[in-house]
């Protein structure tokens, strides 16, 4: 079984900042993709950023540029760090972690970004 639990999510003002950390356990294939998600109220979830285990990564084209994902391959962790945050990027972020046809997703951490 894979367990992911998020953790850094909160409330901010317009251009501040957050870092989110995802920490999977269970059995995981080292060879994987971990990622960060979000859903807005009223909203599908979407794609924010990803990275392989060998660090590619990959980014919505709404988030270039302010937010950047890393991870820890030792303690299978993945981070996102979100700058210079706008009020369209309330929502809740989701973790996932994925590999072949598996796919686990986190229960989520509230982001509000509010004056």
């Amino acid at each position: 079984q894979v367990q992911l639990v998020e953790s850094g999510g909160g409330l901010v003002e317009p251009g501040g900042s957050l870092r989110l950390s995802c920490v999977a356990s269970g059995s995981i294939f080292s060879m994987n993709v971990m990622g960060w998600y979000r859903q807005a109220p009223g909203k599908q979830r979407e794609l924010v950023a990803t990275i392989t285990s060998g660090g590619t990564t990959n980014y919505a084209y709404s988030v270039k540029g302010r937010f950047t994902i890393s991870r820890d391959n030792a303690k299978n962790t993945v981070y996102l760090q979100m700058n210079n945050l706008k009020p369209e990027d309330t929502a809740v972020y989701y973790c996932k972690v994925a590999w072949s046809t598996r796919a686990y997703w986190g229960q989520g951490t509230q982001v509000t970004v509010s004056s």
